[in-house]
């Protein structure tokens, strides 16, 4: 079959996937990206070794028209940042790779708030591309098992394995799963995390200290120590530890480590930054 994709990096294993089934790509959508976090450097690589057009830009109705005259089958979205027009008049098919078990956890970037909720399991979904972000009918879902200890990185890790699954599945039975494809129920949207959300709070223990920083990895959390301005903070680690000092307190430093006191122990800042992120991108550092 013949196919768009619209999508990043991060998602790259879902285009991998539908090429492997044998399916023909015939266009690569693409967005601007931070390249701290974001990258498109691998996807726009795909589609010039197939070569096939890269836009770099939000999918219009003029592309849907040019990808209908072209034969192509269906769009495959993952990771696009922009809404797709109504594709119904141009297209037969539009499917979208969500990582969140739906209808639970609508929304740009779920995974934050599974992590502070501790979920243990999770999954990617591959649901009909609707008017409403991620509200389409569902065609199929890839669980995901999630450790007590899990980590943004490995959570993001196993989520693109697991979406790469799905897609191979998908691919391989497009028409079965597109015909028995069902209604999501009401669900749940889930907004971006705000910094409210990341920022660690010392007067809680420090096992939810540590869920914080995990859910945040490198996306970095907020360390409000106490006399000094807030620290922006990529990696943390801790122990529990009876102590009388304030939470808050910098106890202890050694070169770039620093030991916070919390509630019922000390959290260890082990990688921060004085400045936020998009402040050091700025400065090229």
């Amino acid at each position: 079959m013949r196919f768009a994709f619209a999508g990043f990096d991060l998602w790259c294993g879902v285009f991998d996937a539908f090429v492997a089934a044998g399916w023909q790509p015939l266009a690569v959508f693409t967005m601007p990206v931070d390249n701290r976090q974001d990258f498109n450097e691998e996807v726009v690589a795909r589609a010039q070794g197939h070569g096939v057009p890269v836009r770099m830009s939000a999918i219009r109705a003029d592309d849907l028209r040019v990808l209908a005259e072209q034969g192509c089958e269906v769009l495959v979205v993952a990771g696009h940042a922009w809404r797709v027009p109504d594709w119904r008049a141009y297209l037969r098919h539009a499917v979208n790779f969500h990582p969140s078990p739906l209808p639970e956890g609508r929304g740009p970037y779920p995974l934050f708030r599974a992590l502070l909720e501790a979920r243990r399991a999770w999954a990617v979904s591959c649901h009909c591309l609707a008017p409403e972000f991620d509200a389409g009918e569902i065609l199929a879902a890839e669980p995901v098992a999630l450790s007590a200890e899990e980590c943004h990185e490995t959570f993001q890790l196993k989520l693109q394995l697991a979406a790469a699954r799905l897609a191979g599945r998908v691919a391989r039975d497009f028409a079965g799963l597109w015909q028995a494809r069902r209604a999501q129920a009401a669900g749940s949207y889930w907004p971006r995390i705000t910094d409210a959300e990341r920022t660690l709070d010392f007067r809680r223990p420090v096992a939810d200290n540590l869920r914080v920083a995990r859910a945040c990895g490198p996306h970095e959390c907020i360390a409000p120590v106490l006399g000094g301005a807030p620290l922006y903070v990529r990696r943390a680690a801790g122990w529990a530890e009876p102590h009388a000092f304030e939470p808050g307190t910098i106890v202890h430093h050694y070169r770039r480590k620093l030991v916070v006191a919390a509630r019922d122990g000390f959290v260890a800042l082990l990688e921060w930054s004085a400045l936020p992120a998009a402040a050091r991108h700025g400065l090229g550092t």
